[in-house]
């Protein structure tokens, strides 16, 4: 248990690329293009779960049966967020003519100079003074129909 407590710690300072190469011994396929601190939290699951053993049988079908509650058994559905939204507390950074910008994602809104807004194209607006895709000003890709 130590040895795999002093790994996962060990993660924090990895090199990026021998992170992937982890990624690849342990998961036998290459490394999705995710940041850094998705490939840490993941490794060190998969670091766990090998040496004490993953999911109960009973748990595994209880988020199965939870799963088919929620998409109908319907792989597609299945495959997709709900939505496109960044994961709460992300903090989107922009830099707009010289004067950085900085948005944090909340569950339900998005706040931006202790302001709550709705969406980032009302952000954006307030910080360009014109109309804006709010997801391309800040980098993200456009979001999806559902």
């Amino acid at each position: 248990m130590t040895d795999v407590l002093a790994r996962v710690v060990a993660l924090r300072t990895t090199p990026i690329p021998e992170l992937k190469q982890l990624w690849r011994d342990l998961f036998d396929t290459d490394p999705p293009p995710y940041n850094r601190r998705f490939l840490e939290n993941r490794l060190a699951y998969r670091l766990q779960e090998l040496a004490n053993g993953g999911l109960k049988t009973s748990t595994i079908k209880r988020l199965e049966v939870l799963g088919e509650q929620v998409d109908g058994g319907k792989v597609k559905i299945r495959s997709r967020r709900a939505d496109d939204r960044p994961v709460a507390g992300t903090k989107l950074i922009r830099e707009w003519q010289g004067t950085p910008y900085e948005v944090v994602v909340q569950p339900d809104h998005f706040e931006f100079q202790g302001q709550r807004y709705q969406s980032l194209s009302s952000i954006a607006k307030a910080i360009t003074g014109t109309i804006w895709n709010g997801w391309m000003f800040f980098g993200l890709r456009a979001r999806r129909s559902a």
